[in-house]
């Protein structure tokens, strides 16, 4: 499971109280109140918003990080922002080694592009009304993942104050994560030369099985996504006239997904959708099982029924603990996402509608090729459409997931020592569901270097939905924990 260790890790030379300290008067005094101005900004991914270029979101939010960090006059920092033309830009900083040797570089990521608003906010609440309340930083992007760079920077200004020796360290923050990080290649090709020898990738865009330990991520789904549309009319009938005669668009488009899903059981059909489950992470899902209990799936805000006055929560797919991590980290899923050709309610008149879309997102396990699964998706939902009808399947994107390389004996124990300092407790290991489609690429271009995937979203934290926060106390030791893994890097 180990690799081999080539070089002895060096001696814990950080404080780890006073790097905490350092770090959490950092978070008081000066990143909340910029996270705060950064989810007032509505910098909306490219995906969601193609005019991004003329309303100056993300050209907002990236030069305001910009002048902070560069502010922050951090002893041996370069920083620049990188564009390559009709691309979104990126943000690069360069902090030189202070360790004798010329050693690996650390390589720190995030992202300052935000998914859309979403609807069901709590009243005093918004996407882009920021409001702390309860050491809980609400508001679109803060915690997913705008304060990466913010931490990313208090990490290594809590290395300098104690003067530890540390390695070259990197960072590269992109400005096209939610609509895929399409943009992202030709940087990395672009600034490779400059990137180095890298070793060890921080990335701060991922969860926490809860907010008592470090977590460490170590397998990300892939995603396929698309927009699946069925067309019967060129324009809308009297209901009354057609139905029974002219099939429902909507029920063309129900057995064309029954071709993908067993409606019952939520699987999906083809079995080049499927992968086998290292058995390491089924070790890993067993423990982390272990520790989070029902939480893995009484975290999520369920709707409740009113069965003879006592109300009942909705049901998960399952309510073993291990079979739910598995479930969201290692099986193919199917999400309907968004619907045209669908009226709203207050003005559906008795119209058989002439088409009916969904934007499909299929999760994929973490080895399964996107790219091959959407042009397996195009053909399996076009192929042979019922009544003749005209059925389409406009692939929308497509990332491969990831599988962590195996872990170093300095790292794991790093990971360990660096979770008991901040938090009491042992690092723990867990899979997520969602896609970063950097580290796939990070893994293929640097195989030996060590992945440090974690992040804030911890249980509620509720990435991409209403009522997103950032738990700032988490934020803090997180913080504090990475700076103290860069230090203990051999």
């Amino acid at each position: 499971m180990n690799a081999p260790l080539h070089r002895e890790m060096p001696a814990a030379a950080l404080d780890a109280a006073r790097a905490l300290s350092h770090a959490s008067e950092q978070w008081d005094r000066d990143i909340v109140r910029q996270l705060t101005d950064y989810i007032a900004i509505p910098a909306k991914s490219p995906a969601f918003d193609p005019d991004w270029e003329r309303h100056g979101h993300i050209e907002a939010v990236l030069r305001n990080a910009a002048g902070w960090v560069e502010a922050q006059k951090v002893p041996g920092l370069k920083l620049e922002i990188v564009r390559l033309p009709g691309r979104t830009p990126v943000l690069f900083f360069e902090v030189g080694g202070t360790r004798a040797g010329a050693g690996q570089t650390v390589l720190m990521y995030g992202h300052l592009d935000k998914q859309p608003e979403f609807n069901g906010w709590r009243a005093d609440l918004g996407p882009w009304t920021p409001k702390y309340e309860d050491g809980r930083l609400y508001g679109r992007g803060g915690a997913d993942d705008g304060y990466a760079v913010y931490a990313s920077i208090a990490a290594v200004q809590a290395l300098k104050a104690q003067q530890v020796p540390h390695p070259r360290i990197v960072g590269l923050v992109e400005t096209c994560e939610e609509s895929g990080s399409y943009d992202l290649l030709p940087y990395v090709q672009a600034l490779r030369p400059r990137l180095g020898d890298v070793g060890l990738v921080i990335c701060l865009d991922s969860g926490a099985g809860n907010y008592d330990q470090l977590w460490l991520t170590t397998s990300l789904r892939g995603m396929a996504s698309g927009t699946l549309k069925v067309q019967v009319l060129t324009e809308g009938v009297h209901s009354g006239d057609a139905s029974g005669l002219v099939p429902s668009s909507f029920r063309i488009l129900r057995q064309v997904l029954d071709r993908l899903e067993d409606s019952k059981t939520g699987r999906l059909l083809p079995a080049s959708f499927h992968c086998e489950m290292p058995a390491v992470r089924l070790e890993q899902a067993r423990a982390t099982a272990a520790i989070l209990g029902d939480e893995v799936y009484k975290r999520f805000p369920w709707a409740h029924a009113d069965c003879g006055g006592a109300g009942q929560p909705a049901l998960p797919t399952t309510t073993d603990p291990v079979q739910a991590l598995v479930n969201r980290t290692w099986t193919p899923t199917l999400s309907v996402t968004g619907a045209e050709g669908l009226p709203p309610l207050q003005d559906a008149g008795n119209v058989l509608r002439p088409y009916t879309a969904f934007k499909l997102s299929l999760r994929l396990p973490p080895l399964v090729d996107a790219a091959a699964a959407v042009q397996e998706l195009k053909a399996l939902l076009e192929d042979n459409a019922p009544y003749r009808a005209v059925v389409t399947f406009e692939p929308g994107g497509a990332a491969t997931g990831w599988n962590a390389p195996d872990t170093a004996p300095w790292f794991e124990r790093a990971l360990d020592a660096a979770s008991q300092a901040h938090f009491g407790a042992p690092c723990g290991y867990i899979g997520q569901g969602g896609t970063i489609p950097l580290m796939s690429l990070l893994s293929q271009g640097f195989p030996a270097a060590q992945m440090m995937v974690c992040g804030v979203l911890g249980p509620r934290s509720n990435a991409h939905g209403p009522n997103e926060f950032l738990h700032v106390p988490y934020a803090k030791r997180l913080t504090a924990a990475v700076a103290q893994v860069i230090a203990c890097m051999p």
